[in-house]
Parts: C-alpha cells; sequence; structure tokens
C-alpha cells in the first residue's frame, strides 16, 4: 500500500467541531459590515506576480521572501494572492466601477504566504479584507476603525489595544528616509543582514524588524511622526479627535510602518497578548498612491485586513464559544416507525428546527447517537407509536421528563424551546 498524503505543510484543515466558532465570526463580519454599507467583491485567488511586485513593493519580505509564484503553460508569472487589497484596486481599475462615486467593498478568502508556520501563522491563511475606495477624508479612516470596534463587541472579545501612526505622505517620507539611512549608517555595525540589504533600498522597513539586539538602536531613530507636512499633520489630528469622539482609545505607536509599500497617512494595527507571539488580528490603513501605482487614476483609498486563524484564537482565549448542535435527533423502530420517522423530520425542518434523522442501526445505537449528537430533543418513533398518531419527545440536555405528543404538539413545544 502506497504511502497516505496528508496536507501540505502550513495549510491546515479546518474540522467540523472548529467550523462553528469560525461561522460564527463570518457571520459577525457580514452584518457589521453591511451596517456600514460595505459591500461584497469577490476576485481571483491568482493574479499576476506583476501585480503585487508594483503594489506591495519589490523590497518587502512579502515580494522578495514569502509569495507563492509559478510559470503557467503559457510561460505567464502567476502568483497565489498573499494579500487582497492589490487584486481589489486592480478589478476597480478594470472594471471601471468608482465611474459613478466612491464604494465601500468587502472581499474574504484564502491567502497564502511561505511563512515558518507557527501558531497564528499558517502558509495559507484567511482573511477578511476591506476597503473604501476614492474617500480622502480623515473620517473614513476612523469609521473603519471604529468599525472593527464594533466587531470585537460583537463577537465578546476584549479588550483588543489599537496602535495608530502616521507615516505622511511622499514628500514627508522621503525627507525621512534621509535622516533614516544617515542614522542607520551610523549604527551600520548593529545592522543585521536583512537590514544592511534595505539601508538604501528601503530604510523604512528597517523599523519593523523584530531583531531584539537591533530594537534599542531603532528605538533611537528619527521618527517621521515628528516630521509630518501640513496636510498629514491635519489628517491625523482629525483622525484622532473623531476617534475620541467614539470613544475608542488608542496608543500612537511611531514605529508601526506595516509591511506593504503602498501605505500612506493613517496605519493602525489591532493587538491582543492572549494568543502569543502572533499578537496582530487586524491591521490596514490609507494607501492613496495604490491605484496609480497600478495604472489607474489617482484615487484615495483606505483598507485593512482581519486574519480569521488569529481572531479564532483569540475568541478562544477569550472562552467564547459557537454552538450547532441540532435542535432534534429523530429515532425510530419497526418499517412503519422508519417511513413516519421520514416524514416527520421532513415537517421538524420545514418549521425552521435543525434535525438530525436516525440513519440506520438498531435502536439502542440510535440513542448512543442522539446523546453524542449535541441535540436537546430525542423524537422516538415506534410502530406502536404510529399507529396511536403519538411520538415520544425526550430531552437530552438539562434533565426533565419525556412526554408522549402528537407531532403538532412536539413541534410546538420545540419551537417554543429553541
Amino acid at each position: 500500500m502506497s504511502d497516505k498524503i496528508q496536507a501540505i505543510r502550513g495549510m491546515e484543515d479546518i474540522l467540523p467541531e472548529a467550523s462553528p466558532l469560525w461561522e460564527k465570526l463570518e457571520d459577525a463580519c457580514r452584518e457589521v459590515f453591511r451596517q456600514y454599507g460595505y459591500r461584497n467583491i469577490r476576485t481571483p485567488i491568482v493574479e499576476p506576480t506583476a501585480l503585487f511586485v508594483r503594489g506591495i513593493g519589490e523590497v518587502t519580505d512579502i515580494v522578495e521572501k514569502e509569495m507563492y509564484t509559478f510559470d503557467d503553460r503559457n510561460g505567464d508569472s502567476l502568483t497565489l494572492r498573499p494579500e487582497a487589497t492589490a487584486g481589489i484596486v486592480r478589478a476597480a481599475i478594470e472594471h471601471s466601477f468608482l465611474y459613478n462615486g466612491p464604494m465601500r467593498v468587502w472581499t474574504a478568502g484564502p491567502m497564502f504566504r511561505y511563512e515558518r508556520p507557527q501558531k497564528g501563522r499558517q502558509r495559507q491563511f484567511h482573511q477578511y479584507d476591506v476597503e473604501a475606495l476614492g474617500f480622502e477624508g480623515p473620517d473614513v479612516d476612523a469609521e473603519q476603525i471604529v468599525m472593527l470596534a464594533r466587531l470585537w463587541k460583537a463577537l465578546g472579545i476584549g479588550p483588543i489595544a489599537l496602535h495608530l501612526n502616521s507615516i505622511g505622505d511622499a514628500a514627508d517620507r522621503l525627507a525621512h528616509r534621509e535622516k533614516l539611512i544617515a542614522w542607520f549608517s551610523r549604527h551600520e555595525a548593529l545592522l543585521d543582514e536583512d537590514a544592511k540589504r534595505r539601508l538604501h533600498s528601503n530604510p523604512l522597513r528597517i523599523l519593523d524588524s523584530k531583531n531584539p539586539a537591533m530594537q534599542e538602536m531603532i528605538e533611537g531613530a528619527p521618527k517621521l511622526l515628528d516630521h509630518l507636512g501640513e496636510g498629514a499633520t491635519a489628517h491625523f489630528e482629525e483622525t484622532k479627535r473623531l476617534l475620541a469622539d467614539a470613544g475608542v482609545e488608542f496608543t500612537v505607536n511611531p514605529r508601526l510602518v506595516r509591511g506593504m509599500d503602498y501605505y500612506n497617512r493613517t496605519v493602525f494595527e489591532w493587538v491582543t497578548d492572549r494568543i502569543g507571539a502572533q499578537s496582530t488580528i487586524a491591521g490596514g490603513g490609507r494607501y492613496d498612491g495604490l491605484f496609480a501605482m497600478l495604472g489607474g487614476k489617482a484615487t484615495p483609498a483606505c483598507g485593512f485586513g482581519l486574519g480569521m486563524e488569529r481572531i479564532v484564537l483569540t475568541m478562544l482565549a477569550f472562552g467564547r464559544a459557537a454552538a450547532q448542535e441540532p435542535d432534534a435527533f429523530v429515532v425510530h423502530a419497526g418499517e412503519a416507525a422508519s417511513r413516519e420517522a421520514w416524514r416527520l423530520a421532513e415537517r421538524l425542518r420545514d418549521a425552521g428546527l435543525a434535525c438530525v434523522f436516525g440513519a440506520g442501526g438498531s435502536f439502542k445505537s440510535q440513542m448512543k447517537k442522539a446523546d453524542a449528537s449535541g441535540a436537546r430533543f430525542a423524537i422516538i418513533l415506534g410502530d406502536d407509536e404510529v399507529a396511536a398518531g403519538k411520538l415520544t419527545l425526550k430531552p437530552l440536555r438539562g434533565g426533565g421528563e419525556q412526554s408522549l405528543l402528537t407531532p403538532d404538539e412536539a413541534i410546538s413545544r420545540l419551537a417554543t424551546a429553541s
């Protein structure tokens, strides 16, 4: 016999017992996003490699080290999407769907990055990605952050800490770039190989280094937040005011830069200490230059991504659970009872109840399955009950006496108890 085939490392199965928490998260996201006027968009998982090289930035960890890239049969270079923003902007440009004005959209699905798998970080991971396209004011930056605060409440998790920063406009970053190069050059002996390689190509990325040996030196580097232009400063101050008005607490973190080159002005992350080292569960910011970088007309935009695996871990850490047990399990014994049980199960579903039909096995084995199913009640049918037009309703959770009822009475009792 050949060796059994297993899942690819870093690409995990989500089994039925884990799915209810995912579904609770998905339901909450859809409802909260709907409340703020965001509409669903669905883009391909595979995109031209150039989209991410131009959009994310050639000198980033994602493009340099983490993308799943391959040539197709035509020799075109394609990439499994490592994030969703670039694909959404590509779609907006290609289909001109901002012709009639700005638009709020969201998408969800798997993303792919070749990283070292660990808790909260997989090679195939899942995100909700939310974008406000064509909006330039700080009110939309604040709206997205407040929307996430509302989502945390809906999921029953928190407190979750909000880190906030502004990385200014292109001119601000260009001036800051020269200051960073000068600073890091004076401390070149402390730089690791990644930092040395990025010293002149992308020194802002060095600020995001997690190398413990470099932290004290990085902390002393010039802070872009101290040298913002007038426009970026006003934008950031208004964003902070709107958050304060909404009662959302935040910490200004001058070292927060995010991992993509397309960001400008507002950047933010929501972080928790409940899930270990991978503490960021959502993050994003403004990216007013990305449309032009991808060949479109200059268009302001702001968005974020939230990591579903990490949020599920956070929900578990805060003791949140989601149940998916059926209302009833139909147990039957006898030919007439089996036929009636089949019809009854459909009547229960017509009434909006979740019902599992005991498919095969002895009466005893069906009762064991009923108990293991998590159902609140067993409905028991034998030929005698069928002849009398009755059934037995037996509570399986929380005690209580079993009752001999008509099908209509049983349905009414189940509907009241649900």
